[in-house]
C-alpha cells in the first residue's frame, strides 16, 4: 500500500481527479471547486508529487495501482475519471486495466503515446537550485529563469518549494527520481481496451494531442469523442476554466453514453 494524500470536496457520484507532472492537487482547484457542486470529487496527489509518498521505482501501472487502492480505501467500487497530462496518460493506463471500475474517461491534451523528452530545460533548471544555500523563492527564480523562460511556468514549478521545521527549503516533488525515471513518465500507457464513454478535450495551441495520435487513440478507446477548446494551450482547464469544466459537466451527466 501506498496511500495517497488527497483532497476531497463536494457530494454526488464520485469523480477522481489527476494533476500533471510536477504539480499537486492544487493546480486543479478551480476545476475541483466548479465540480465538487455535483460530484463528490476526490483529488489526489500523485507519486512523488505534493504530500503523496516518494518512491524509487514507478511507472504509470504503479501510479495506475496507487489511484485504484485510493478508490479502495475509500469503499469506492466505480468512479469517473479525469486526468490532466501525465494525469491523463495514468487515468488511461487505470482505464485500460480496470475497466470495469471506470465508469467514463476524460483526457485532457495528451495522447497515450511516447514523447520526447519535453522537460530537458526544466530539469536543469530545478537542478540548478541549490536547496541547501538557497535563501528566498525570488532567488530561485533567478536561477530557473537562465533555464526556463515562461514567468508563469517558473510561477508554476516553484510552488513545489516548502520549508521545513527546520526552516530550510525542500521540494514537496521528488525531483531526482522525476528526473532518473523520465522516460516512464514520457511513455506510452499499455496497448489494451477501454470500450467506456471517453472524452480527450485539447488545447487548440498544444502539441500534445495531434491527429497523427489518432490511432493510438482509436486502438485503445473505443467509444470516443473530442472537444477542442480554442484559444487555449496546454492547460485549458485554467485558460478558459468556465469553458472547460462547462465541457467536462456535459460529457459527465449526459445519459446517452453512460458506460455498458
Amino acid at each position: 500500500m501506498m496511500p495517497l494524500h488527497f483532497h476531497r470536496s463536494g457530494s454526488g457520484e464520485p469523480l477522481f481527479i489527476l494533476h500533471g507532472l510536477f504539480g499537486t492537487w492544487e493546480n486543479l482547484g478551480t476545476t475541483i471547486k466548479t465540480l465538487a457542486e455535483h460530484y463528490d470529487v476526490i483529488a489526489p496527489d500523485m507519486l512523488n508529487h505534493g504530500r503523496s509518498p516518494h518512491i524509487e521505482t514507478f511507472n504509470y501501472e504503479t501510479m495506475a495501482n496507487a489511484v485504484l487502492e485510493l478508490a479502495d480505501q475509500l469503499n469506492i467500487e466505480t468512479f469517473k475519471l479525469l486526468g490532466h497530462s501525465m494525469g491523463g496518460k495514468i487515468a488511461m493506463e487505470l482505464a485500460i486495466n480496470h475497466p470495469d471500475r471506470i465508469e467514463k474517461l476524460i483526457v485532457v491534451d495528451i495522447a497515450p503515446v511516447q514523447y520526447p523528452h519535453h522537460h530537458v530545460d526544466v530539469f536543469e533548471g530545478l537542478k540548478s537550485i541549490s536547496l541547501e544555500t538557497l535563501n528566498s523563492r525570488s532567488e530561485a527564480d533567478k536561477h530557473l529563469a537562465k533555464h526556463v523562460t515562461n514567468p508563469s511556468v517558473r510561477a508554476f514549478l516553484l510552488k513545489n518549494l516548502y520549508r521545513n521545521k527546520a526552516g530550510r527549503f525542500e521540494w514537496r516533488m521528488h525531483l531526482s527520481a522525476l528526473d532518473t525515471h523520465y522516460q516512464h513518465i514520457a511513455a506510452a500507457v499499455s496497448k489494451g481496451r477501454y470500450s467506456g464513454p471517453t472524452l480527450f478535450i485539447k488545447g487548440s495551441d498544444s502539441e500534445y494531442l495531434l491527429a497523427d495520435y489518432q490511432h493510438a487513440v482509436t486502438q485503445r478507446f473505443a467509444n470516443t469523442q473530442l472537444r477542442i477548446i480554442e484559444g487555449t494551450g496546454h492547460w485549458p482547464h485554467a485558460e478558459k476554466p468556465a469553458l472547460f469544466t462547462k465541457i467536462v459537466e456535459r460529457f459527465l451527466s449526459d445519459s446517452s453514453n453512460r458506460a455498458g
